[in-house]
């Protein structure tokens, strides 16, 4: 279940800090949940994937981490990047 290269570019393009940016925590938060979103809907169809649903808490906990460390680095950045991905009221 990977994104197509069309989609990363397009999640890449929105959330990166500068010209080269690929790896900054809001492009990992959003790379990672746009992968558990699809996790979520194949899940919904073969719930009996147990390979699938551990690899969807393992991106899952490691998006946790990333916001953790993003709050702690700047809270400004953390709350904005949580209202656009939609992920908490």
């Amino acid at each position: 279940m990977n994104l197509d290269l069309a989609t990363k570019k397009t999640i890449i393009e929105k959330y990166r800090q500068g010209a080269d940016d690929t790896g900054s925590p809001e492009v990992q938060v959003a790379l990672l949940t746009e992968k558990i979103r699809l996790l979520t809907q194949h899940l919904k169809l073969h719930r009996k994937d147990h390979a699938t649903s551990r690899g969807l808490r393992i991106m899952v906990g490691k998006r946790r981490r990333l916001l953790r460390y993003l709050k702690d680095a700047s809270n400004a950045r953390h709350q904005a990047l949580l209202a656009d991905l939609g992920l908490r009221k």
